[in-house]
C-alpha cells in the first residue's frame, strides 16, 4: 500500500507549513534549518490539540499516513 499523490503533497503541505511558521515565529535575525524531527513534533501537538479536541476534520485528513504492522 502506498500514499497518492494527492496524499504526499499534503504531507508536503503541512511540513512546509508547520516549518514556516517556526521560521515566521523567530526574531527576522534567527533562522532554523529543515529539521524534521522539530516538525513532527510541532505537527504532533498541532494534530492532538487541534484534532483532539474537535471534529474539524480527521487523522488521516490531516495528515495521511500508512499503518505499518511489524
Amino acid at each position: 500500500m502506498t500514499l497518492t499523490k494527492k496524499q504526499i503533497e499534503r504531507q508536503d503541505f503541512v511540513d512546509n507549513s508547520i516549518f514556516e511558521l517556526i521560521n515566521d515565529l523567530l526574531p527576522s535575525d534567527k533562522k532554523i534549518d529543515w529539521d524534521i524531527e522539530l516538525i513532527a513534533n510541532v505537527r504532533e501537538t498541532i494534530r492532538k490539540e487541534a484534532l483532539g479536541k474537535s471534529s474539524i476534520a480527521d487523522e488521516k485528513g490531516f495528515y495521511p499516513f500508512i499503518k505499518i504492522y511489524g
